[in-house]
């Protein structure tokens, strides 16, 4: 074998296993991604059931009801376009109440109700998270800076 061959394979294969590292970087950040997305673009796109995304808005008025379990609470989270079932197992954060900001992290169950795993609510009186504010911009709901 000649040296201007041994080099032609040591490049092909370099360049082989730097293509194999990343397609699988590239897949390890698609299975982790978790896109945002608001009530209304929900009822737009149909999102298909079990894909993990984070559902934003704010809590709907007399939405709130404990489960028979007592671990269960069920809300609707609108972009006062549009509202989504949610129901979450576990405990909520102490700032969660009806009217206010949320982020919720979960999926779609086949009966379009939001299963939430994470919940997260705003920390004081003026912040909204960020892509909450963008959603209600998009809806012409904005009633902030």
């Amino acid at each position: 074998m000649t040296r201007r061959r041994r080099r032609l394979y040591f490049i092909v294969s370099s360049l082989t296993m730097l293509g194999v590292a990343t397609a699988l970087a590239l897949n390890a950040f698609r299975e982790n991604l978790v896109f945002f997305h608001s009530p209304s673009e929900i009822a737009e796109k149909g999102i298909p059931a079990e894909r993990r995304f984070r559902l934003g808005g704010i809590v709907e008025e007399n939405s709130v009801a404990q489960g028979n379990d007592g671990v269960t609470i069920s809300f609707r989270v609108t972009d006062t376009a549009a509202s989504v079932p949610v129901r979450h197992r576990g405990l909520l954060p102490d700032l969660f109440r009806e009217g206010q900001g949320v982020v919720a992290d979960g999926s779609l169950d086949k009966d379009g109700t939001f299963i939430a795993t994470e919940i997260l609510a705003k920390h004081d009186e003026t912040y909204m998270p960020p892509e909450v504010a963008a959603a209600l911009k998009k809806a012409g709901r904005w009633q902030g800076e």
